[in-house]
């Protein structure tokens, strides 16, 4: 992924030079939107890392479909590798947890240092609204959390996200439903 420091998915030789133009131009047009997904899902930069690289290496096996399906194709596979690390994630808390350890995450020693950007105070209130609405999602049952991430924040439409999701438009439009007025409960200090 090109200025996320990770590999970018390189497409198979096989494929029509059509086709590999299209996909890659796809892929860096979501690549950014899909992490900041899988990191607000995921609440950990290097496992949203993972999750959107496996899901572009997966898509690419669909290359040969008509473009316009790629989008709720990525998005559902995306889907599926969060709730996948999720999985992962219980049942290695779930094991720690019976041999007496806790899976306490180790410090970046290169994320403590200071940046150099903008002004310090905005940047502390965006990263924590960022991270209370990080909290507040994952306070959400997954069928919600999946309902907003792919409508509010990637911006499909009620068909996309249906296809994506694997369910009907008014499942879609419920769940989000649900969704938005729970965030609005839970992020009511944030407004």
């Amino acid at each position: 992924m090109t200025g996320l420091d990770a590999p970018r998915v390189m497409p198979f030789d096989a494929a029509p030079a059509a086709t590999t133009q299209s996909l890659d131009q796809f892929l860096a047009g979501v690549e950014r939107r899909a992490f900041r997904m899988a990191e607000l899902a995921l609440g950990h930069r290097e496992d949203a890392l993972d999750a959107v690289q496996e899901a572009m290496i997966k898509l690419v096996a669909y290359r040969e479909r008509p473009a316009e399906e790629w989008t709720p194709l990525f998005w559902s596979i995306l889907r599926s590798q969060v709730t996948d690390r999720h999985r992962r994630d219980t049942v290695r808390r779930r094991f720690l947890a019976v041999l007496g350890r806790s899976p306490e995450p180790s410090e970046d020693p290169l994320e403590m240092l200071p940046d150099p950007g903008e002004d310090p105070a905005r940047r502390h209130a965006a990263g924590e609204a960022w991270a209370a609405l990080g909290r507040a999602l994952r306070k959400l049952p997954r069928r919600q959390r999946e309902a907003y991430l792919l409508r509010e924040l990637q911006g499909l439409d009620v068909a996309q996200t249906a296809a994506a999701m694997g369910c009907s438009d008014g499942s879609v439009k419920t769940h989000l439903s649900r969704a938005m007025s729970a965030l609005r409960l839970q992020l009511e200090d944030w407004r």
